[in-house]
């Protein structure tokens, strides 16, 4: 416990200030995997983390490296639900004799 009253207070900013970007950075995961799910909501999500990286939430790169990770996982998935329609197979169930 700290003996100077202004200590007192930067130990009461800090645990709020921690609490706040703890609360921030959660939300943020938690925006990122909804863009994944849905793409359309991509362009915000990019516009959270460069606001989080703007304040100090987050390091720049790593705001730039959740969004090149985040644009990549979307154009995965675009290409992949191109090619799905395309290739129809169904997998059919291997019979095979039981071991006794």
């Amino acid at each position: 416990m700290p003996n100077i009253k202004a200590a007192i207070k930067w130990q009461r900013q800090t645990e709020r200030r921690t609490l706040r970007n703890l609360d921030l950075k959660t939300r943020l995961k938690t925006l990122f995997k909804k863009a994944k799910a849905t793409p359309e909501q991509a362009s915000s999500v990019e516009a959270q983390f460069d606001k989080a990286a703007r304040k100090g939430i987050i390091h720049p790169n790593k705001a730039a490296r959740k969004k090149a990770r985040l644009a990549r996982a979307i154009r995965t998935a675009a290409a992949a639900a191109a090619a799905a329609p395309a290739a129809t197979v169904t997998a059919t169930k291997k019979r095979g004799t039981k071991k006794k």
